[in-house]
């Protein structure tokens, strides 16, 4: 594993630029925002030199452009304020004298052209949708990173040059061996992210549910008004949206982590945050679980909602240090960094890999 730049020539000088939403990192909800800045701050550890240009104050090691004073969160799907910060954001990236810029936004690399050094960007979106027709009119102007394979698969033909995993500081997080009597939703209020699902699974099961997600939208209102409020009970407790120390505090208690979604997800994060604290994963097998979870020893992945209910019951079979060494050993902050590292050196010298790229077997979180 390099550091200080080591295998790299020298350190790099890197903008990174996030989406105007939150505070980096956020304080509560904010899945990219947490990813970024656990790659910011690892980058700038290995000795980098990283700009970060955001909204918000600058709560990072990293050097600070702000866009926006205040983050327009209430303005969550509005393109403005996207829009605005891209426009911000390339005219000061303009001014710095940078190797690479590594972009998590949706408008920013459209600016990409333009440029006289590459672009890295990761795809956050799901591609089989007009998310990929976007990033394949993106041609070769940019570097495109995939979170999981099953995102390349879903999308084949676009310009990919690695597979990078989402990862944590796993050292951060609380591990414990004991766990109490509930089992945890953690996620939004969507009917994509199935929290209706577990509701009915964890009634079948006859263990009690918390529930807690991030429920703000008008269409996030709808769903829970619609679907998850009438299913409340003494069962099922909803907590709302939890911040950074409660959500560590109900993963690392909980029996499992439910995870019944039911759309093509890129990645899902709460799945290695819940293993971190050695509690283990039941989930239906979309998107990227199957690269996420180990089945039989991390958790059960399940074929059919219908089957959720018994994967809960033998969750008490999994051993909470088997899921701890597992996501310590494939989605650690170090080797998303490296893999990044990786990614703008290759970038930098001008060259568009086929294949994902292989780490080292001591630093192998790069998906192959």
């Amino acid at each position: 594993m390099t550091s200080s730049g080591e295998g790299l020539g020298r350190p790099l000088r890197i903008g990174v630029v996030t989406p105007p939403w939150f505070e980096i990192p956020p304080r509560a909800y904010g899945g990219i925002e947490w990813m970024a800045y656990w790659l910011v701050e690892g980058l700038v550890k290995r000795g980098h030199d990283v700009v970060l240009v955001a909204a918000g104050t600058n709560r990072t090691s990293a050097r600070f452009v702000q866009t926006y004073r205040i983050p327009p969160s209430a303005r969550l799907g509005d393109p403005m304020p996207e829009v605005v910060h891209a426009a911000a954001a390339a005219r000061a990236l303009e001014a710095l004298d940078l190797d690479v810029v590594h972009d998590h936004t949706l408008a920013g690399p459209l600016v990409a052209r333009g440029r006289s050094i590459p672009t890295v960007i990761t795809a956050h979106n799901p591609v089989a949708s007009e998310f990929g027709d976007y990033y394949s009119h993106l041609g070769d102007s940019v570097s495109l990173v995939a979170i999981s394979d099953a995102q390349r698969r879903s999308a084949p033909a676009l310009p990919w040059v690695a597979t990078v995993y989402n990862s944590i500081p796993v050292h951060e997080y609380p591990f414990r061996e004991d766990k109490d009597n509930f089992i945890l939703f953690l996620g939004r209020m969507s009917p994509d992210k199935g929290a209706h699902l577990a509701i009915d699974a964890a009634r079948q099961a006859k263990i009690r549910l918390v529930i807690a997600g991030k429920c703000t939208e008008p269409t996030e209102h709808a769903y829970f008004r619609e679907q998850i409020e009438p299913r409340l009970g003494p069962d099922v407790e909803w907590v709302g949206e939890a911040d950074t120390g409660t959500k560590k505090d109900l993963l690392s208690h909980a029996r499992c982590l439910l995870f019944p979604i039911e759309w093509e997800e890129p990645f899902g994060i709460v799945m290695v945050e819940a293993m971190a604290c050695g509690t283990p994963v039941v989930a239906l097998p979309h998107g990227s679980v199957a690269e996420v979870v180990e089945h039989g020893l991390t958790g059960y992945i399940c074929d059919d909602p219908s089957q959720l209910a018994a994967a809960i019951a033998d969750s008490d079979a999994i051993d909470p240090a088997a899921c701890r060494t597992w996501v310590a050993g494939k989605f650690d902050v170090a080797t998303m960094v490296s893999g990044y590292e990786m990614v703008y050196k290759n970038a930098i010298a001008g060259h568009a890999i086929a294949a994902p790229i292989q780490l080292t077997p001591a630093a192998s979180s790069v998906a192959g």
